[in-house]
């Protein structure tokens, strides 16, 4: 577990999961440097253990998709998108219990040591980065994105593996990107005219560089990194990519999702997994999960209109829409 958190993606690869070019399309090339296992408790380590190479609950997901719309066909050819009617997957998770564990403890040390009085949730308590604690959690918060980057790294493996098994073949599976998602990064923007040295979260956000920021992958860095936006089951995901603007307007981030218009606590009134994903069959969708309530909390109307958020995000240049995709068969954690 240490050499997983230490070393991400690349211990996935030095174990026979995934390729060279898997780490060459993965942010930071699979690897957060600043790392450091050592901050990141027993407690974490024993809940990551057992769920490495799975998927989750929640929103996590893994969707077979197929490519619906083009809307910028050389941005979509250098992702690798060759037009209507590719069959692609695109794969939703994250640092799984590992990660939510790492947040749990730090969140209990900084309420310890600064408290929350004045803040609207307990959630949003904060340490100075500078600090000793502050150092830790960063370096332990980096340590759960190793943690993530080798948990996908392994199920894209798995994926593979899958296609070739029934397909014959698993040619033409090349990974367009992997990207971080609820985090923190030490990025450099603009501040009121000057260029300062930022910790950027971007919770519910993804990153939305666009062409040239050294950050972004060099396989990419002509075009900008891809973004992902995902809606529901039964509607549709898109890929965009990066602009310049979004550096500009909101420190290089868009949306990370269509996000939730309900709780999942009403979802669960409201709906019946069975029911739902008998309505999504009879639209040609078909869905499996571990619980039928996994399927009643992720049912469609319990999220925003996806073609709106990605729409609202190309017109203000926070990301630029290259392609639309819907889904043929979906799997939830």
């Amino acid at each position: 577990m240490n050499e997983i958190l230490a070393k991400g993606s690349r211990w996935s690869l030095e174990q026979g999961y995934g390729t060279k070019d898997d780490l060459a399309t993965t942010e930071e090339y699979g690897y957060m440097k600043q790392a450091d296992p050592q901050f990141v408790s027993h407690t974490a380590i024993a809940r990551g253990k057992p769920q490495l190479g799975t998927l989750g609950a929640g929103n996590h997901f893994l969707e077979i998709q197929a490519v619906d719309s083009v809307y910028d066909e050389k941005t979509a050819e250098a992702f690798g998108i060759t037009g209507v009617g590719q069959v692609v997957v695109m794969v939703h998770c994250g640092s799984r219990g590992l990660g939510h564990q790492v947040a749990s403890d730090y969140i209990r040390e900084m309420e310890k040591a600064y408290g929350f009085e004045g803040l609207p949730d307990r959630e949003l308590v904060n340490a100075p980065f500078q600090s000793e604690l502050g150092q830790k959690y960063f370096k332990a918060m980096c340590a759960g994105m190793n943690y993530a980057f080798a948990n996908r790294q392994m199920i894209v493996h798995w994926i593979r593996d899958s296609f070739k098994k029934v397909m014959g073949t698993d040619h033409g599976m090349k990974q367009v990107y992997d990207v971080c998602h609820n985090i923190g990064k030490i990025e450099k923007h603009k501040v009121d005219g000057e260029v300062k040295e930022l910790c950027v979260h971007r919770k519910g956000a993804t990153r939305s560089f666009g062409p040239g920021r050294d950050e972004v992958n060099e396989i990419y860095r002509g075009v900008g990194q891809p973004v992902f936006i995902p809606g529901t089951m039964g509607t549709a995901s898109y890929v965009l990519v990066g602009t310049a603007e979004a550096e500009e307007k909101s420190w290089g981030s868009t949306a990370h999702g269509a996000g939730r218009e309900m709780s999942r606590s009403e979802a669960i009134k409201r709906f019946r997994g069975e029911a739902v994903a008998k309505e999504l069959e009879q639209r040609g969708i078909l869905v499996k999960a571990a619980r039928w309530k996994g399927i009643a909390e992720e049912h469609v109307p319990a999220y925003k209109d996806v073609d709106e958020v990605c729409r609202v995000s190309n017109e203000a240049k926070l990301g630029k829409l290259v392609a639309r995709l819907v889904p043929l068969g979906v799997v939830k954690g």
